[in-house]
């Protein structure tokens, strides 16, 4: 008994309701969610409620009119996104960190596998024997805490100035290719550099960064006031799946004396298929790597890692001093209750205080299917992608715009019946988002739109890789009849 209106226990009962009405939803029999939006919109879009309706029927709710209409990223043909939607292990630890453990921090069992998961991420990966992690949110954060690391490394090590103290007053460079990601520029913007920072490097016919070019443009920079804070390649571009040549762009930034930072948060775990590896070398060059378990682990959204080989300087890029409310927490080996000690301080090494205990998550992942598993996983998908790409060039309407190289294959439909290919596809894609069965996105790639499906997703089989391309040459064929 309590005194707190809102129901705090009885989880076993409303969870195993929830799954039923979850599995439910995992069937995908549902129509997509527009289809009804007049429907949910007038159920849930009601005005502040003065009192509530207690847990059963706002259950009731839940299961009637919200769940119904959620989106499809986790059916099997979602392949748009990058993420994913979450294995079932991944959601259920979700659920027990937010229950047992809702904050990361003081000495806990999440605590200490928010290290353990982070150290086997990074040797299932291969990364530097002495780099250590940090969970965030995703993506986007994650590049602002690695880019953090490097405005400090770089101000401290040319000017002897600590930035996240003085600030920034000099105009700085950060060299990418045009096909990364456009949070790099957001972390650019974010992080005081300005987007203007952003240094485009050309990249050859598969999207990947020209070692030449670099070359050049970092001569062209020497004698300039522009201070290099990193070198940014990319390991799966979000387009084409493009591995920029990492070992040719480490020696560079070495030679340069330039923090090296590789964007992994989708190809990452593409050193794991052994047809791939060796487009990996060169990654023990990096200062850091990011990666996102929200896209081929299947962790549910809100899950991304930043690896640097000195996490002191993250400290030193982000910590904020200890609060008075936290003073006095002990850090020495007597603690005797897992509130003698914040545990290891990942609040001082990124942008988040509060935050999840994320590595429950992960290392739950991990434990269930293995690296076998997931290397299992990545040779799959990027066997589909190669497989979408042969019958492409095996019929004579389809074309391939941009050979495989991870998981995403970029393809179009091609006919001398419809003069503007880039219209026709466009409204292939369409018609196939409407369908609900297969949805891919789209890419422009050297001004060809192509359909492009990236295959991450655990419930993603043989099946939708097949059905997808029968699906778009049924399709166009249907258009170019309509149009004569």
């Amino acid at each position: 008994m309590h005194d707190d209106k809102a129901e705090c226990g009885n989880l076993a009962t409303l969870l195993q309701q929830l799954g039923q009405d979850l599995d439910k939803y995992l069937r995908f029999e549902h129509p997509d969610a527009m289809l009804n939006a007049s429907n949910w919109r007038n159920a849930l879009g009601r005005s502040l409620p003065e009192d509530g309706i207690g847990i059963d029927n706002v259950m009731a709710e839940i299961g009637r009119d919200l769940i119904p209409n959620g989106g499809p990223i986790s059916s099997p043909g979602f392949t748009s996104f990058i993420t994913t939607g979450a294995t079932s292990i991944g959601t259920l630890a979700n659920v027990a960190s937010a229950v047992a453990a809702p904050q990361r921090m003081s000495l806990t069992a999440f605590n200490f596998l928010e290290e353990l998961s982070l150290q086997w991420m990074a040797e299932m990966f291969e990364l530097p024997s002495n780099m250590q992690g940090l969970y965030s949110s995703g993506g986007s954060v994650a590049n602002i805490v690695a880019l953090g690391a490097a405005r400090q490394h770089t101000f401290e090590q040319r000017l002897g100035i600590d930035p996240a103290q003085e600030g920034i007053s000099h105009p700085c460079r950060i060299y990418t290719t045009e096909a990364s990601h456009h949070t790099i520029h957001r972390a650019a913007a974010v992080l005081g550099f300005g987007r203007n920072a952003i240094t485009t490097i050309a990249s050859d016919a598969l999207g990947r960064m020209s070692p030449q070019a670099l070359k050049k443009q970092l001569e062209t920079d020497i004698d300039t006031s522009f201070i290099p804070i990193a070198i940014v390649a990319t390991a799966g571009t979000t387009s084409t799946g493009a591995i920029d040549p990492l070992k040719e762009i480490g020696e560079i930034a070495r030679e340069h004396s330039i923090w090296f930072h590789i964007d992994g948060a989708y190809g990452l775990p593409g050193i794991l298929d052994p047809k791939t590896r060796p487009l990996y070398e060169g990654l023990s060059l990096a200062d850091s790597v990011i990666v996102d378990p929200h896209k081929w682990l299947g962790a549910p959204v809100g899950i991304g890692a930043t690896f640097v080989r000195d996490r002191n300087i993250l400290n030193r890029a982000f910590t904020q001093g200890a609060s008075d409310y936290l003073e006095g927490s002990m850090t020495d080996n007597t603690a005797q209750h897992s509130m003698d000690s914040l545990g290891i301080p990942y609040c001082d090494f990124g942008v988040e205080l509060s935050a999840p205990s994320r590595g429950a998550v992960v290392w739950a992942l991990i434990r269930e299917i293995g690296k076998t598993g997931i290397r299992e996983r990545v040779c799959r998908h990027n066997a589909m992608a190669k497989y979408v790409a042969e019958r492409a060039r095996a019929h004579p309407n389809l074309e391939v715009v941009q050979e495989p190289t991870l998981s995403i294959c970029c393809f179009r439909y091609v006919s001398n019946e419809w003069e503007n290919l880039n219209e026709l596809n466009t409204r292939i894609h369409r018609q196939l988002v409407h369908n609900n069965r297969n949805i891919p996105s789209t890419a422009v790639i050297n001004g060809t739109l192509a359909i492009r499906p990236c295959f991450v997703g655990a419930r993603t089989s043989w099946q939708q890789a097949n059905d997808l391309v029968d699906e778009v040459i049924a399709t166009g064929r249907q258009l170019i009849e309509q149009k004569t």
